[in-house]
């Protein structure tokens, strides 16, 4: 059974399933839209790691390292819930009050979920301190899961340049009315830098960015 046809099986499964069902951990369209990148990544032959910002539970990063099994994963998470200095920096720009709670995870129950965990490096703390001594990695696929303005412009910062040409970002939530800062911060790298976007239809509605080949 091909990649396309198992989300179709899937998606009829979640239908005869009881709505109590946490729709968040079958999210079958951004799924699905990875596991499309993911081919055109081995297609093409591009280089690069792959990394996840705002890993929390470790629901995407499952299936990160499943569709990039032979590639090393960093991932980046306070582990701990939003950052203090991230929270005022929301509020005082009037894009939310960040008081979400996100601090039930650790290091040890992501890794215990991958299936290939010796891949995985975790990076546990305040990003984008976390990527010190990355900064001559390149990179294939990216996640940014943050929720909040400042690690989102921050990761794009970071990994943008270091993005191998025909490789990929995803910025999940850019649609989410709940975290504003997130669309305000993918406009404003796009318009201080020569990348467009496409948003997707999936949960809290993802923007795909992809570099130019060359």
């Amino acid at each position: 059974m091909n990649r396309q046809n198992r989300y179709v099986v899937e998606a009829h499964a979640y239908t005869q399933r009881s709505k109590k069902l946490e729709w968040n951990r079958l999210d079958l369209v951004r799924r699905a839209t990875l596991d499309l990148a993911a081919e055109e990544i081995d297609r093409h032959q591009i280089l690069g790691e792959i990394a996840e910002v705002g890993v929390f539970q470790g629901d995407f990063a499952v299936d990160l390292n499943r569709v990039f099994p032979h590639r090393k994963f960093f991932l980046f998470d306070t582990f701990s819930g939003f950052h203090q200095n991230d929270i005022e920096k929301e509020q005082k720009r009037g894009f939310s009050d960040g008081k979400q709670d996100f601090s039930q995870t650790s290091v040890d129950l992501v890794k215990g979920r991958l299936l290939f965990p010796h891949q995985a490096q975790f990076r546990p703390g305040y990003f984008p301190q976390t990527a010190l001594g990355l900064e001559n990695e390149n990179f294939c696929f990216v996640s940014l899961d943050t929720d909040l303005y400042d690690p989102i412009i921050e990761g794009l910062r970071f990994f943008y340049p270091r993005l191998s040409p025909g490789g990929f970002i995803f910025v999940h939530d850019f649609h989410n009315d709940q975290y504003p800062g997130v669309r305000a911060a993918v406009e404003e790298y796009a318009l201080e830098n020569p990348i467009s976007y496409l948003p997707i239809p999936d949960i809290g509605g993802s923007v795909v960015i992809r570099k130019p080949m060359g």
